[in-house]
């Protein structure tokens, strides 16, 4: 038996699920916080351009990281939920884990797409010019970036009851949230 498909039988997550979900976790949140920090940075200065360049390039790597993640998450099914779980709860949750894998998916394909009907581009890490494969159309861009500032906000919404969900399976001492700690402890 794999280690996955044992962690899966006892109701764990397995350990690349586990480092996956809280690298996002770390990654995703901070760089939803760079994104929003970006919007006091006065326009037309040199710290923005090299700030957005930046922005724009760990989304790019996260956004792989994202891929990969929802490739495993395809090829490696999830523990069950115990039977206890109510069903508005499975709903629930269900729904939450879907929207939060499509935001996932949107935030960076919608700030990549923008970025490519600005005649910007993208300047991987400040070095490495990537000349951008659509026209430079302010209003195609506008509405993409809406889009992706738009997808920032419902993120943190969803990302935000994530936690807490969490955060009330732990106060229940159900098990739940121990099925995707770091470490080898039962649920």
């Amino acid at each position: 038996m794999t280690a996955h498909r044992r962690d899966a039988a006892a109701g764990r997550y397995g350990p690349v699920a586990i480092l996956l979900h809280w690298l996002l976790a770390v990654l995703v949140l901070g760089q939803i916080g760079f994104g929003w920090y970006l919007q006091q940075v006065p326009r037309n200065t040199p710290p923005r351009g090299l700030y957005v360049n930046l922005h724009k390039s760990t989304g790019m790597v996260i956004g792989l990281v994202i891929l990969f993640r929802l490739f495993w998450r395809l090829t490696h099914r999830p523990p069950a939920l115990p039977a206890a779980i109510p069903p508005w709860e499975r709903i629930a949750a269900r729904a939450n884990h879907y929207l939060l894998y499509a935001c996932m998916l949107i935030m960076p394909l919608s700030g990549y797409t923008a970025s490519n009907f600005s005649r910007f581009g993208v300047k991987l890490f400040n070095a490495v010019a990537l000349p951008p494969w659509g026209p430079d159309d302010h209003p195609v861009y506008a509405a993409l970036n809406r889009v992706h500032v738009l997808t920032s906000w419902l993120f943190a919404v969803l990302i935000g009851l994530h936690v807490l969900a969490a955060l009330r399976h732990i106060l229940r001492h159900d098990g739940i949230a121990a099925r995707i700690r770091p470490g080898r402890s039962a649920p």
